[in-house]
């Protein structure tokens, strides 16, 4: 689950759409599936909404036990891009994750019981208002590196519940890290978008979309809005589908937008309102090669 979009930033004279090569009217949308290797429930979900519905790719969560299950599938299918969604929250009591780094290594990171702190505003704050930049850095390395290890290439690096890493240094170290990676970042906020385009780099031109932030009742309905008045430029929607059986009940207080994220990906209707209105659906794969050029460049 993530945070809420930020203010609208103004538009500016060149959108991030025609830095990747598409004319100033194009409707650009990134629909790209979070919590991938959350639970296995979300993990099936998340391939069915890419493979046979409207989502173009995911985001991969490492730290949960279901992590393997998803590497594993991505491995199995290449094409899917993914990106790493970077974490330092542990979720749900009944279903906890720790570090992929030594406890006694990342200490700053983690709450009086040794535990991630929870998601939730005071869980947050709290992490926030300790975390290390070094000991940050060691962890979302050791995240990125499992990754490699398995064979696997991504696209991006997102964050988990903390939109824009959450702080400043958080923000720039992880740009420093897709650079030394060949990476792009998912930038929601400004200042942070302002500066980024100020690079020559391509973000979100208009408002980022977080499915959690929408009404459960009328969804369906709700997004067949939003992607007709999807305003030119580059786009993203963070979703986060998934199947919503027992399991995920029992320890997913979420589970019911997860559900009907998944029925609306997969709907007829999505796809057939993205035909009608010639959206076309995109991923971090050119967005990635714009980033590692203006990267290296510098």
């Amino acid at each position: 689950m993530d945070e809420e979009t930020g203010p609208t930033a103004a538009t500016p004279a060149v959108r991030s759409s025609e830095l990747l090569g598409h004319p100033p009217d194009a409707r650009l949308l990134i629909v790209n599936c979070d919590d991938f290797g959350m639970y296995p429930a979300i993990n099936a979900a998340v391939i069915e909404s890419v493979e046979e519905g409207i989502a173009g790719s995911c985001s991969l969560m490492v730290l949960p036990s279901a992590a393997r299950q998803a590497m594993k599938a991505l491995v199995r299918r290449p094409w899917i891009p993914f990106g790493i969604h970077l974490t330092l929250v542990s979720d749900f009591p009944g279903l906890p994750w720790g570090p992929l780094t030594a406890r006694e290594r990342v200490p700053s990171l983690l709450d009086p019981e040794g535990a991630l702190f929870p998601p939730t505003p005071a869980g947050r704050a709290a992490l926030l208002g300790r975390a290390r930049p070094d000991e940050v850095e060691r962890e979302f390395r050791a995240q990125i590196d499992v990754v490699a290890e398995a064979g696997l290439t991504p696209t991006h690096l997102d964050f988990h519940c903390l939109a824009d890493g959450g702080r400043d240094d958080i923000f720039d170290l992880t740009v420093g890290l897709a650079a030394e990676y060949g990476l792009a970042v998912r930038v929601w906020l400004e200042p942070a978008r302002r500066s980024t385009r100020q690079r020559g780099l391509p973000v979100v031109d208009n408002d980022f979309l977080d499915s959690f932030s929408l009404d459960i009742e009328g969804k369906a309905a709700r997004y067949a809005r939003l992607l007709r008045d999807l305003p030119a430029g580059l786009n993203e929607w963070a979703v986060h589908p998934g199947l919503g059986d027992g399991a995920s009940r029992a320890v997913d207080g979420g589970w019911l937008v997860r559900r009907t994220d998944y029925e609306f990906l997969t709907s007829p209707q999505a796809r057939e309102v993205l035909r009608q209105e010639d959206i076309r659906v995109i991923d971090y794969r050119t967005i990635q090669h714009v980033w590692a050029q203006g990267t290296h460049a510098r």
